[in-house]
């Protein structure tokens, strides 16, 4: 099938990966409708926003900044500044290897959302433009390929009544194999032979800020892995916010904790980094937080059953991959037949 006349394509997942397909696509003057099982757009780009008794607090426990090397995805970014959705994070850095802290070469600038990080992937969602379609709280479960097209069948909905000329996931591999598993076998062993790894993170709490000679620190030794003082990126408002995220292997081995247990055990090795004890803490645990190795095949299209796949874990792991494979996968399918 040719992509000369528009057609209606479906893309499930609305990370930055999803974002950035459907974007090229509109931009081809297709109809896209986007598909995710979350109550808005950003997938791990994501913040925590709540009150308790001491008020409003935020804090960014998904992805902590991210840097830009391509200079397609630096012209991206430079378009998020301009609109005031991302700006440049000037941290304090320092890595503690268990005996000696150090400051680490910081050649990439490192960027992050304004005023929170879910803020590029809501810019994108604003500014997708009519022939995009956004359902949020939808949790495809299967998918069917007859005569006229995919059909996408969802827990909260059942079947849905468009027909697709196209179907790309942009979900986590773990999520992509069951859906095709049926459907595309090949894609489905693709997305199995990503191992992602889960990552428990834990948002603080304080009255007033905390005087810790860093703003952000890689710890080497124990169960953390990444300390930052979430209030220190731009645009930030509310109580002072500390994000710990504990390492990828801590990470594993506790998954099945309870939230209470990983709190005090990472608050146990914040301590002894000299953090002190919080107001409040909260734990969130992602299943699927990154993948070792992530695959560089950059996206995966099957032409004949119009097919797609992109992500972060397709494309390096991080969030310009998701961003570039997301535009890698609209690129194939945007090819002549």
């Amino acid at each position: 099938m040719s992509l000369a006349t528009p057609q209606t394509i479906a893309v499930i997942g609305a990370g930055l990966a999803g974002l950035s397909c459907a974007q090229a696509l509109l931009q081809a003057g297709h109809t896209v409708h986007v598909f995710d099982k979350s109550r808005g757009p950003s997938g791990r780009m994501s913040t925590r926003r709540a009150e308790d008794d001491n008020g409003p607090w935020q804090c960014d426990h998904g992805a902590q900044y991210f840097t830009a090397r391509d200079p397609a995805f630096r012209a991206e970014v430079a378009r998020w500044q301009q609109a005031g959705v991302a700006a440049l994070w000037n941290a304090r850095l320092a890595s503690f290897d268990g005996t000696a802290w150090t400051t680490p070469a910081t050649p990439l600038e490192r960027f992050v959302g304004t005023p929170r990080m879910t803020s590029p992937a809501a810019w994108l969602v604003q500014h997708l433009g009519a022939p995009a379609l956004a359902q949020w709280q939808t949790t495809v479960q299967r998918l069917d390929h007859a005569e006229g097209g995919w059909t996408i069948t969802s827990s909260e909905h059942g079947l849905h009544s468009p027909r697709y000329s196209a179907v790309l996931l942009a979900v986590p591999a773990p999520q992509t194999v069951p859906l095709l598993a049926a459907v595309a076998p090949a894609g489905a062993a693709l997305a199995a032979s990503a191992r992602m790894r889960g990552s428990w993170a834990v948002m603080l709490r304080y009255a007033s800020p905390v005087a810790l000679p860093w703003e952000g620190a890689f710890i080497n030794t124990g169960p953390l892995r990444w300390v930052a003082r979430d209030s220190s990126k731009p645009g930030r408002t509310g109580q002072e916010t500390w994000l710990l995220h504990a390492s990828a292997e801590w990470s594993e081995a506790h998954i099945e904790d309870s939230a209470e247990a990983v709190t005090a055990a990472l608050l146990a090795a914040f301590a002894a980094l000299g953090g002190p004890a919080p107001l409040a803490a909260t734990a969130h645990r992602w299943r699927y937080a990154d993948t070792e190795p992530a695959l560089t095949q950059g996206s995966w299209w099957d032409a004949q059953m119009r097919l797609g796949l992109c992500g972060d874990w397709l494309h390096g792991g991080k969030v310009e991959g998701a961003w570039l494979s997301g535009r890698a996968l609209a690129q194939q399918v945007l090819k002549p037949a």
